[in-house]
């Protein structure tokens, strides 16, 4: 007799997918090899997924939808997927993505990395695979990263576009990212940004020294109806802030901050000669 595996649901998200997996293909009297050859993965795969020892992807759970009938209910694989996805991402910040994609009013500052909104898949791609050599990524979850990132950046192309300003320490230019080349094709795409109609690109320089007003990521929204939402970040925490008490100073602050950056003309020629090799 096969021992088969006992699964605790309630152990972790992870587990309730595998434990879901496996009663779906039990209840059609498949077997994991079976399940396997209509998902396009291995049966010893399937089996690691049902016993949560590894975590789902974005493609497998597309499979599973398809091959249960699941795709579009609210039984869907590639939702729970997406919820195990969005719990391990900094709290508060699932919702905040909610609320950008519909966002009249962006405001970003960013130090050390090039923010999300604005980076290329080759940029975004480099500081997945980082995570990918340091362990703490497979090489599918830093895959579904990137994509999720150009999903991201894909939901702000709307009839009415929002105004997006961003406020660049000048550690974003200037850390490398990805080798040379890499670099080279992100400050070309800052340049683009800062050539649209709804965008504003400033940077923040070193010489700005002590009058910098922020030491971490801040990300302001001003919503259709006018409402202004912060969100902050941490190493460790993020914090979704609708409170007009603690996010005012938060907006006169970005207002000090873009009062001592370089202009959006004196920026961009910044960058222009970081990226032909001046320093």
């Amino acid at each position: 007799m096969v021992n088969v595996k006992e699964l605790n649901p309630e152990a972790s998200p992870q587990a309730a997918f595998g434990a879901r997996v496996r009663s779906a293909r039990e209840a059609r009297g498949w077997l994991q090899d079976e399940l396997a050859e209509r998902v396009g993965y291995s049966g010893r795969h399937i089996s690691a997924i049902e016993t949560g020892r590894k975590p789902p992807t974005l493609r497998l759970s597309r499979g599973l939808d398809e091959a249960f009938g699941f795709t579009g209910t609210t039984e869907s694989f590639e939702r729970g997927w997406g919820e195990i996805r969005n719990g391990s991402l900094l709290e508060g910040f699932p919702e905040y993505l909610g609320q950008e994609a519909r966002a009249a009013e962006i405001r970003l500052f960013d130090v050390g990395v090039v923010p999300g909104l604005l980076q290329t898949p080759e940029y975004a791609s480099a500081i997945e695979e980082g995570h990918v050599r340091r362990g703490t990524l497979t090489s599918e979850q830093a895959a579904e990263r990137v994509e999720a990132l150009l999903e991201r950046q894909a939901a702000l192309v709307r009839r009415i576009p929002p105004m997006v300003i961003v406020v660049l320490d000048e550690s974003c230019i200037r850390r490398l990212i990805g080798g040379p080349k890499v670099m080279e094709r992100q400050l070309a795409r800052l340049i683009a940004f800062a050539e649209q109609p709804n965008s504003v690109l400033q940077l923040a320089p070193y010489a700005m020294g002590e009058r910098r007003p922020f030491n971490r990521v801040v990300n302001l929204l001003t919503m259709p109806d006018r409402s202004v939402m912060s969100y902050v970040e941490s190493q460790t925490n993020g914090h979704l802030d609708r409170e007009i008490t603690s996010v005012l100073p938060l907006v006169r602050a970005y207002h000090q901050l873009q009062a001592e950056a370089l202009s959006q003309a004196e920026s961009v020629a910044v960058i222009e000669q970081l990226r032909k090799g001046s320093p």
